[in-house]
């Protein structure tokens, strides 16, 4: 006996078929594309994955530039019985067309004019939607174009040894600032909770600009800037050595300030001024030298106006300057924002819980001494770098923001430690 058809029977018999007519080749379709992992659900002390999102078909013009979602219902469905389904898998992907098929009748929902096309007899082919993604991008320049197509960096691998793909919201991320800076942006910012993956991002976005042709005749040089040392040892070794080599990196500590290199890597203590004299490292640089400056958590008050720190980005004020940070806008972190501007993209700790790329959380207060006394430097006492500390009294707001204490984090790593190892 014979049930009715199923979707998988509507995808094989119907949508692929009608797919591939219109031109779609086996690489630029994707099938059962995944969005999301499913939330990660306590029960107890274990837990499990709530349902996880996948689109029934992703069309990508290039690998990793995807301009439709496509979903399939049963033949006897009305066609656009999935229509809210594959708008809302188009939303999250940050793609202007959503189509609903139930392989006979199909229904698009275009982005850009607000309709919905219930008469198509057929598919549109690549160049078309192509074309009509350039448009909703305002991608009129065909160098930026060219730049947005370019296939991502693959030299990296999970931990199970499969290829590190970027995930849905890295990609939008990943094209948006490919497309801002080949358009001649020159500040901009992108907000992602911490553990989103805003290195990967980094990393891919150098790499496209250098596949670009950003620069005639030679590579951009890139200057990627942190405040502390797991910062920018991490970065380097785990995702841009993988995916440049050793050969173009180099990382300034203090010493001679290499012209030779392509990406280079710093502390902003390192490069800052010495006080009053003007003998900070990055002044041995062009103003001219770097095509793009990274700034890493720059909320930590890189941008302020007062910040010595900003000496810096001043100095490079003629390069495209990209801020990076996990803390959506507030009192603390308004220079940021007015000085970058508003955020390109915005990936938030609740999206990243929702999706089941983070795991929930429960908040469990603790006051350590510093931040319930604050913390006063000894008269003319220097930090790490030999720099002596202005005076005053720092409180909660300005730690790790305008001032770090090894002893506070070491504090709080290790109450940390301990509770983890009592649960």
């Amino acid at each position: 006996m014979t049930g009715p058809p199923l979707e998988k029977d509507t995808c094989r018999d119907y949508v692929l078929p009608r797919l591939k007519a219109a031109g779609w080749s086996d690489a630029q379709i994707l099938e059962q594309f995944p969005i999301t992992d499913g939330r990660i659900i306590a029960v107890g002390k274990k837990h499990r994955r709530g349902d996880a999102l996948r689109a029934d078909y992703v069309l990508e013009y290039a690998a990793g530039v995807p301009v439709a979602v496509v979903e399939a219902k049963r033949e006897y469905a009305i066609p656009g019985k999935g229509l809210q389904q594959a708008k809302n898998y188009g939303r999250l992907l940050d793609l202007p067309f959503a189509y609903s098929t139930n392989g006979k009748g199909i229904v698009e929902d275009d982005r850009d004019t607000g309709l919905e096309d219930d008469k198509l007899s057929a598919f549109p082919g690549p160049e078309e939607l192509w074309s009509r993604y350039r448009a909703w991008k305002g991608l009129v320049d065909d160098a930026v174009s060219e730049g947005i197509v370019l296939p991502f960096n693959r030299g990296l691998r999970n931990v199970d040894g499969t290829v590190k793909e970027p995930r849905y919201y890295q990609r939008t991320a990943i094209n948006r600032s490919v497309a801002a800076i080949l358009g001649g942006d020159k500040r901009l910012l992108l907000t992602m909770a911490t553990g989103t993956g805003k290195t990967f991002v980094s990393m891919q976005i150098v790499w496209k600009l250098w596949k670009s042709g950003w620069r005639p005749g030679r590579n951009p040089r890139i200057l990627y800037l942190s405040d502390r040392n797991i910062l920018i040892d991490q970065p380097r070794l785990d995702y841009f050595v993988p995916a440049f080599g050793e050969g173009p990196i180099w990382t300034l500590r203090g010493g001679e300030a290499k012209a030779g290199r392509e990406i280079y890597f710093a502390l902003y203590q390192a490069l800052a001024d010495g006080g009053e004299d003007p003998t900070g490292m990055f002044r041995e640089f062009d103003p001219d030298f770097f095509d793009l400056v990274i700034v890493d958590e720059c909320h930590r008050g890189s941008a302020g106006a007062e910040s010595s720190w900003r000496a810096i980005l001043d100095h490079f004020s003629g390069a495209t300057q990209l801020g990076m940070t996990a803390t959506p806008k507030r009192e603390e972190t308004i220079d940021s924002y007015e000085y970058f501007g508003d955020p390109l993209f915005e990936y938030s700790l609740a999206e990243g819980i929702e999706d089941g790329f983070l795991a929930p959380y429960r908040v469990r207060r603790v006051v350590l001494s510093a931040d319930a006394h604050g913390w006063a430097p000894d008269q003319g006492q220097l930090d790490l770098f030999g720099k002596e500390i202005p005076e005053g009294l720092y409180n909660t707001r300005d730690f790790e923001r305008v001032v770090s204490l090894l002893s506070r984090t070491d504090a709080a790593a290790r109450h940390l430690t301990e509770h983890l190892r009592r649960i």
